[in-house]
């Protein structure tokens, strides 16, 4: 009888949070060697699988992230990547998925803008709920998100705070949200959404930085104004959910049922309470994503 196959080592069985430090200190060598946005700007000609004209520093960031990826298949490490730029990547396990954003916010880092972040995340499944563990390293402002399923979310290496209550203006509004995909035509479709459910929005950028401010209530609310893809939200999402917060992305049959694919199937919502994330879906659903 033949020998049967070792089994697969569970996901969190894995340091991931070392080998995304090390794909890290490569995305800033990288963004040293391109410093000014004239040198951020240059595009390689080529357009990723998730469909974005690729710049030289994307394609640098995301070799640095599938260094460390080699690194870990040649240790014996099994799963596929699922990648903005290269698209899907065999490495010996169909059933454990690699997410990677090896910039988010690239617009924001070729202009210089503050918010972008790398985003990794792991999961044992094909969606959303399946992921076990997320990484978000906020290049803008250097806080690094570490969130493993079922034991909560590390920033800086800490444990992190309570997060405080969320805030409401007195007619029971949000007091502060964050959106994203903020192009002029769907905040003009969600403007009356907007004005019913909060008072101040802020376009950060980059939907993985966006989501970590809801695990700390930095805002009290979260939403896309369109479809997203997961390369965008895996990790993040993870970090709101272990902060105690709540995560959606509707149309999708169930709140985490959105697919790890390169596909932007639905947007993404997050809040700190029911009733926020109430209001969210009626923003996030204001232009029928």
């Amino acid at each position: 009888m033949p020998a049967r196959p070792p089994a697969a080592a569970p996901v969190l069985a894995v340091d991931w949070a070392a080998a995304c430090r090390r794909a890290a200190d490569g995305l800033r060598a990288v963004l040293r060697d391109a410093p000014t946005s004239r040198e951020r700007v240059v595009e390689t000609g080529e357009r990723g699988k998730g469909g974005d004209q690729t710049l030289v520093i994307d394609q640098l960031a995301e070799d640095a992230v599938f260094s460390e990826l080699g690194s870990l298949h040649d240790e014996g490490v099994r799963f596929t990547a699922v990648s903005e730029e290269r698209g899907v990547v065999d490495f010996g396990d169909p059933d454990v998925l690699v997410v990677i954003d090896p910039i988010d916010g690239s617009m924001n880092t070729k202009r210089g803008l503050a918010a972008h972040a790398l985003s990794i995340a792991v999961a044992d499944g094909h969606t959303m709920a399946d992921v076990a563990f997320g990484y978000v390293l906020d290049l803008g402002v250097g806080e690094e998100w570490v969130a493993r399923r079922g034991e909560g979310v590390w920033l800086n290496g800490a444990p992190l705070p309570e997060p405080p209550p969320e805030r409401r203006l007195p007619d029971g509004r949000l007091e502060l949200v964050a959106l994203e995909s903020a192009d002029p035509r769907w905040v003009a479709g969600a403007a009356r959404e907007l004005c019913e459910h909060t008072g101040r929005v802020r376009a950060l950028g980059a939907i993985a930085v966006s989501l970590c401010q809801v695990a700390l209530t930095r805002v009290d609310g979260m939403a896309t104004l369109w479809r997203c893809r997961s390369v965008d939200a895996a990790a993040a999402q993870l970090v709101v959910r272990e902060s105690g917060g709540l995560v959606e992305f509707p149309g999708g049959g169930g709140p985490l049922d959105a697919p790890l694919d390169l596909a932007p199937h639905h947007p993404v919502i997050a809040a700190r309470s029911e009733e926020a994330l109430e209001r969210m879906r009626a923003v996030a659903s204001a232009n029928g994503a």
